[in-house]
């Protein structure tokens, strides 16, 4: 994974329809981290052909800012998935800016090793929305190629065959389980969507949810949900401040010849200083996108 995508937020990443022309203008001015640009679920059968130039188009053109930009192409299983491929190539070769390529549904490394042959240069990001792709969760975040996981919660719950709860509770091993993966193999991953875009405190809810499960960020379906989604996966200002503190505290127990240091009536250990410089990292990494 490059320095650049290991500090660049992902706490925002909204789907834009790749056909949608006014969509993926608007886009330019959002306040999100990150774009997928959808040529799948987001795009009807009769317009798929077309979303490729459309899209293309804007990726040349459109000046997206620092904003992250992912492709999601159909499925290779599909009628579309091999030309949406080799079009983004085109595409990238003709100069548009593609950071990554979204495949849908990933359940196994072989799913990647398909797309990578067709595409060099790249990074690849997956789907995670097989309950498959759950169980080998671990063999697809240590592909070389991929950067990134996405869970996929409305195909998975569709799997699952469960019930909606608020908790989630159904989906929390499959959800676990590919955050382990990411988290061993260094890559980033996104939670799920929320579908209820006008209610505002179940998306708080599910946001500090996978917050605290370990999720970089979370996909959005409307620009609705920014704010929120934002502020969930923002290092808070007593976050930042603890963060600092620590680090001063640690440095001053070291240059004293101890190993630990105490803060606000708590053990600081290296361990805590490897977090608390990640935490100010990701405010820089946020504060610098924002400039």
């Amino acid at each position: 994974m490059s320095a650049q995508s290991a500090t660049r937020p992902y706490r925002s990443v909204l789907y834009i329809p790749g056909s949608k022309e006014r969509a993926l203008e608007k886009a330019t001015g959002l306040a999100c981290d990150a774009i997928i640009f959808d040529l799948e679920d987001a795009v009807a059968v009769d317009e798929k052909v077309n979303a490729r130039g459309i899209l293309a188009k804007a990726l040349t053109e459109a000046d997206y800012g620092g904003r992250a930009r992912i492709v999601r192409i159909n499925g290779l299983d599909t009628d579309w998935g091999k030309d949406d491929v080799l079009a983004m190539a085109a595409a990238i070769h003709a100069g548009a800016k593609i950071d990554a390529i979204l495949i849908p549904k990933v359940s196994m490394k072989s799913d990647l090793d398909a797309v990578a042959n067709l595409i060099n240069g790249v990074p690849l990001w997956a789907m995670m929305e097989t309950t498959m792709g759950m169980l080998n969760a671990p063999e697809i975040a240590a592909h070389p190629r991929l950067e990134g996981m996405v869970m996929g919660t409305n195909d998975l719950a569709k799997e699952l065959q469960c019930r909606f709860r608020a908790d989630r509770l159904p989906m929390l091993t499959g959800l676990g389980l590919c955050v382990l993966a990411a988290k061993t193999y260094g890559k980033i991953i996104v939670d799920g969507v929320y579908n209820a875009f006008k209610d505002e405190d179940g998306l708080k809810a599910e946001c500090e949810q996978g917050r605290d499960m370990g999720f970089d960020g979370k996909t959005l379906i409307h620009p609705a949900q920014l704010e929120i989604a934002n502020a969930a996966f923002a290092p808070s200002e007593a976050e930042i401040d603890l963060a600092k503190r620590q680090i001063a505290a640690f440095e001053e127990a070291e240059k004293a010849g101890l190993g630990v240091a105490v803060v606000d009536g708590k053990i600081v250990e290296n361990l805590h200083i490897v977090t608390a410089r990640q935490v100010l990292a990701k405010a820089e990494a946020i504060a610098a996108l924002n400039a």
